[in-house]
C-alpha cells in the first residue's frame, strides 16, 4: 500500500477516530457493582468467569438460610438450591461460566460436593464416608478438586474426573486430613493443604502442598488456596510457627502470625514470598491468582488487596472514587483469568450490609497509534493483523484492539490507516 493511502484517509477520518477513542476511554474506566442478595442481609462472591459475566458465591435468603448463587448481568442472582438441606455454597466456576462447583447439605444434614450445570445439581459422592466438598474446577470444567471423607472419617484431598472420584495421595497418622483448593487449567497440578490437630495446644497444624503428575510436594506452613493456569505459581496463607519452652525439657509450638504468600516454581525448586498491608501479624491471606500468576488478590488487615510486581495495594485506596456512602471492600476472593475482574465481599454503604461485589478494574489494554506488532513501524503487517482479527471481541485481544474497546472493528482499522507509514 502506498503512502498516498494514508494521505487520502487522514483528513477524512481523524476527527472520527479521535472521537471514538475519547468515548472508549470513558467507557473502559473502572467500575464496581454490588450484586445484592437472595432476599436476606448478606452475600459474598467466591468465583468469577473469565470475562466477568458470571459470578458465584453464597447469600442469605429471606428465611436466613445461606444458599449458593450464580449471578449474571442479565438474570441477576439465582439460587442454586441444596440437596434437601438448609444451606449450600458455590465456590468456583469454569472459564465460560457454565459449570459451578461447591457444596450443599442433604436432608440428613450431610454436606456433599456438587457440580451444577444447566440448572441441574449433581452429587459428586465421597470416598466411602458421608461428607465431601468441591472447591476448585479446571478451565473447561472437566476436573474438579476438593476433599471427600473416607470410610474411617478422614478428609482426603481428591479429584473428580471422568465420573469418578480419586484420592490424590495416602493418609498417615502424622497428617491424617487433607484437602485440595484449586487446580490448573488442564487439571494436572493441584494445590491445597494437609492437617493434623495438636490436642496439647489446641490448634490445627497445616502445611501447603502442590500435587503434580501423581507426586506431592509439601512446600510451606499454611494452606495453598490458588494456582496459576500452568501450575507454576501458587498463593495462600503462610502460618508462622514459633517454638517456646518453659524449660529445656518442656517446649511447645504455636501460630505466631499469618501472612499472605505467593510461591513460584522453576523445575523442582520453589521460591516463596510473603505480603501484607500494615504491621499486624494476623489477618493476611491470598485467595486467588490471575491465569499467568502475575496478580494476587486476598485480604490483609480487614481490607481487600491486590499484589503485582509493583507491590501490595489496598483496593479501597486505589478505587476510592468508586466507594460511595462509606462503602469498603473487605476481602477479594477471586480474580478473572486476565486480571481485570475481582470479586469478593464488602460493606455496601447504600444498603448497609456486607454484600458481594464485582469490581471491573478497567481494560488492561493500552491504546496505541496502530503499531499492532509493536516494531516501531506502522505498515502492511499491522494492517493485516487488524484485518485478520476483525470482528473479534473480548477483554484480552492484544494490540490488534488498537483503541482497547473490547472489539476489533472499523475504529481500529482507521487508526492504523491514519498513521500508516509512521516510524518506517
Amino acid at each position: 500500500m502506498k503512502r498516498t493511502t494514508q494521505n487520502r484517509f487522514k483528513a477524512l477520518t481523524s476527527a472520527c477516530v479521535l472521537s471514538m477513542m475519547a468515548t472508549v476511554a470513558w467507557s473502559q474506566g473502572p467500575s464496581i457493582r454490588w450484586l445484592g442478595t437472595l432476599g436476606g442481609d448478606w452475600s459474598s462472591a467466591f468465583g468469577v468467569s473469565a470475562d466477568g459475566s458470571v459470578v458465584v458465591g453464597r447469600s442469605r435468603n429471606s428465611t436466613g438460610q445461606e444458599i449458593a448463587f450464580r449471578w449474571t448481568a442479565l438474570g441477576g442472582m439465582q439460587s442454586l438450591g441444596t440437596f434437601g438441606g438448609d444451606r449450600s455454597g458455590a465456590v468456583s466456576v469454569s472459564a465460560n461460566g457454565n459449570i459451578v462447583v461447591g457444596w450443599a447439605y442433604d436432608a440428613q444434614g450431610r454436606w456433599r460436593a456438587f457440580r451444577w450445570e444447566n440448572n441441574q445439581m449433581q452429587d459428586l459422592g465421597t470416598l466411602g464416608g458421608t461428607v465431601s466438598e468441591a472447591w476448585g474446577v479446571s478451565a473447561d470444567g472437566s476436573a474438579i478438586v476438593g476433599y471427600a471423607a473416607d470410610s474411617q472419617g478422614r478428609w482426603r484431598a481428591c479429584r473428580w474426573a471422568n465420573g469418578a472420584v480419586t484420592a490424590l495421595f495416602g493418609s498417615d497418622w502424622v497428617y491424617p486430613h487433607s484437602w485440595a483448593w484449586d487446580v490448573s487449567d488442564d487439571g494436572s497440578v493441584i494445590v491445597g493443604a494437609e492437617a493434623k490437630y495438636d490436642y496439647n495446644y489446641d490448634f490445627w497444624r497445616l502445611r501447603a502442598f502442590r500435587w503434580r503428575q501423581g507426586s506431592k510436594q509439601s512446600f510451606t506452613n499454611g494452606e495453598a488456596f490458588a494456582v496459576s493456569a500452568d501450575g507454576t505459581v501458587a498463593a495462600g496463607r503462610y502460618d508462622v510457627i514459633q517454638r517456646d519452652c518453659y524449660d529445656e525439657y518442656d517446649c511447645y509450638y504455636y501460630i505466631a502470625g499469618e501472612y499472605a504468600f505467593r510461591t513460584t516454581w522453576s523445575n523442582n525448586t520453589y521460591n516463596t514470598r510473603t505480603m501484607r498491608l500494615g504491621n499486624d501479624s494476623f489477618g493476611h491471606s491470598a485467595f486467588d491468582v490471575s491465569a499467568d500468576g502475575s496478580i494476587v488478590v486476598g485480604i490483609s488487615d480487614g481490607k481487600a488487596f491486590r499484589w503485582t510486581q509493583s507491590g501490595v495495594e489496598d483496593l479501597n485506596v486505589t478505587y476510592a472514587n468508586l466507594l460511595t456512602n462509606g462503602s469498603r471492600l473487605i476481602s477479594a476472593f477471586a480474580i478473572s483469568r486476565n486480571g481485570r475482574y475481582i470479586v469478593g465481599v464488602g460493606y455496601n454503604g447504600a444498603t448497609r450490609r456486607d454484600e458481594a461485589f464485582l469490581l471491573d478494574t478497567g481494560s488492561r489494554c493500552t491504546p496505541h497509534n496502530g503499531d499492532a506488532d509493536n516494531n516501531g513501524c506502522i505498515d502492511d503487517a499491522d494492517l493485516l493483523a487488524v484485518l485478520f482479527a476483525f470482528g473479534n471481541t473480548g477483554s484480552d485481544l492484544g494490540r490488534v484492539d488498537v483503541n482497547c474497546d473490547g472489539v476489533v472493528d472499523d475504529a481500529d482499522l482507521l487508526q492504523v490507516l491514519f498513521n500508516f507509514g509512521s516510524g518506517c
